[in-house]
């Protein structure tokens, strides 16, 4: 059965156009699949769906979306990354089947918020992944996010009572009243490459906004999968916040904003 799958130009490139018009009439397209990008189910059958194609130094793996997640796209991953994907699920046997690797693509949370701090409201953004974070090239199992932050420059919090300092080079990228993208310093000090892109720009409060432009800067907080959670009230995201730093599992820094 047909298929209702968006397949870029640069992925039919990599893939051939007889691979491509096979997926497009369902030949080798799953109906239903786990998107890539916010790990809820999708089906091929019933909604757009993207293919997104990962490519390591050897290897490749075709992924799926929802097209409203993700465009169809080609992305560049180390061969560590891929192959230490499946071997999380499959020990040290390499299925390279998509089904088996995509749903380990961690994937990074942003929630906005205003949080406060002696006695006044700041912007801040809270990164939780989907999943643990390895370090890549690792074959251990583990969760290195907060240590691959605090290498560079996030400092550990373990109560929220006075700012952290700022981290130069890094920056949070405001355009048109909306969050596009958390910004890091480029490789040989050049121009800023996102850490964290939105998939598509962020809405956030009247509130945030006017604090943002307000101190010109951004409060981020990072923690391990499970630590925080997707909060419905700012009271809640505050307490979640309190306790992940009580029990050691919050780094942070200030950045500054680019844009308005």
């Amino acid at each position: 059965m047909p298929r209702m799958l968006d397949v870029s130009d640069e992925v039919r490139a990599e893939i051939g156009d007889e691979e491509a018009d096979r997926l497009l009439a369902g030949e080798n397209a799953p109906g239903s699949y786990d998107c890539t990008s916010c790990r809820t189910p999708g089906d091929s059958e019933r909604e757009r769906t993207s293919t997104v194609l990962f490519i390591g130094d050897e290897t490749a793996v075709l992924a799926f979306a929802h097209a409203t997640c993700l465009p169809s796209q080609v992305v560049q991953v180390t061969e560590e990354q891929l192959l230490g994907a499946v071997k999380s699920i499959s020990g040290d046997s390499v299925d390279l089947e998509p089904e088996q690797v995509v749903p380990q693509q961690a994937v990074l949370g942003v929630t906005s918020g205003l949080v406060l701090i002696t006695g006044e409201l700041h912007p801040a953004l809270v990164v939780e992944p989907t999943g643990p974070i390895v370090r890549p090239g690792s074959t251990t199992v583990g969760d290195d996010f907060l240590p691959l932050l605090i290498e560079q420059g996030f400092m550990p919090v373990t109560e929220l009572n006075s700012l952290p300092p700022v981290l130069h080079g890094w920056s949070v990228l405001l355009a048109m009243g909306q969050l596009h993208a958390v910004l890091q310093p480029g490789p040989n000090s050049g121009q800023p490459v996102a850490w964290w892109q939105a998939h598509q720009p962020l809405q956030v409060t009247d509130g945030w906004r006017a604090a943002a432009n307000k101190h010109q800067q951004v409060l981020m907080f990072a923690a391990p999968v499970g630590s925080i959670g997707r909060q419905p009230r700012e009271d809640l995201l505050r307490d979640a916040l309190d306790k992940a730093a009580a029990n050691g599992k919050l780094v942070a820094s200030v950045l500054p904003l680019a844009g308005t």
